[in-house]
């Protein structure tokens, strides 16, 4: 069985995980507020997004303390999963979040309401400095952990809204455009679609146990084939228990059996060194085994 904790790599990331969710959920009650206000659909738009950026960053320290937890008979990897599962539920979020959006973003077009555009600069500026310092503190941990790199992705959209926010509330100043606000409010929840598919596909491939993106099968079976020895692999798998942490098994067939103890040392060395993968599990049989096991499977 293997423990949480020390495994997945959200775990290091928690307190800068913890700063953001409290200035993200100060933010968006003030953003809440200044779009009721205004009458902003593009400030409302942001205030959605920041919105889920706060139940996604709960999510993310929520799946790491789960994460933590020791591994049981009954889950022997302990939830290391609520890790995958945090940002898969994200992405789900976000993308419906989009649809309503758009939804009242033709509302708007049709019938533009008055947009409070002072107040709105203001709000959408100080919610734009939110954004830019909770990025920064998730910055490191997006690129090591899905689940961080969900958060980061929700923050990184609230960024954007607010630039776009302050871009239609300068129009409205500037121009009287009325139009900026819904159209710049829809823009904001279509510019985060693609970024959130892709989130999706990955914690989706994850779960799928698809292979990492970084591994290459192939070679694996080409390397251990080239242990002296070695005569066929099979039943070969690589996946991914949650962020940082990769897993491998297979069955390596050998010429002779008194080799075996050597052929393994070389194979886990082969896995961690050349693939980074140290949660390895091989069986290491001859041809007759081999033969025996075809006929169990028949």
């Amino acid at each position: 069985m293997h423990g949480g904790g020390s495994i997945g790599t959200g775990a290091k990331h928690a307190k800068r995980l913890a700063w953001a969710l409290v200035m993200t959920a100060t933010y968006m009650v003030a953003e809440v507020i200044g779009g009721l206000v205004t009458g902003s659909l593009a400030l409302l738009a942001d205030a959605a997004h920041m919105m889920t950026d706060v139940g996604g960053l709960a999510l993310a320290l929520l799946a790491i303390r789960f994460a933590a937890r020791e591994a049981t008979p009954q889950r022997t990897f302990g939830y290391l999963r609520m890790e995958v599962l945090s940002a898969l539920a994200n992405a789900v979020v976000l993308l419906l979040l989009t649809v309503y959006i758009l939804y009242e973003a033709y509302q708007r077009f049709l019938s533009p309401p008055e947009v409070l555009s002072g107040p709105m600069l203001v709000v959408a500026a100080i919610g734009l400095v939110v954004n830019l310092i909770s990025m920064r503190l998730l910055a490191d941990g997006s690129s090591e952990s899905l689940n961080v790199k969900g958060a980061y992705f929700e923050v990184l959209s609230d960024m954007l809204g607010s630039i776009g926010v302050i871009a239609a509330a300068l129009l409205m100043m500037w121009k009287g455009w009325v139009l900026a606000d819904p159209i710049i409010g829809a823009g904001i929840g279509l510019f985060i679609v693609p970024r959130t598919w892709s989130l999706l596909s990955q914690a989706t491939h994850i779960l799928m146990e698809g292979t990492p993106s970084n591994v290459d099968v192939g070679l694996i079976e080409k390397k251990l084939l080239a242990i002296p020895g070695s005569v066929a692999v099979h039943d070969l798998h690589v996946w991914t228990i949650t962020s940082g942490f990769d897993a491998m098994s297979c069955h390596l067939v050998v010429a002779d059996m008194a080799t075996g103890r050597d052929t393994l040392r070389q194979a886990r060395r082969i896995m961690k060194d050349d693939f980074g993968i140290d949660h390895v599990t091989i069986q290491i049989e001859d041809e007759a085994l081999r033969a025996e096991e075809v006929v169990l499977h028949v």
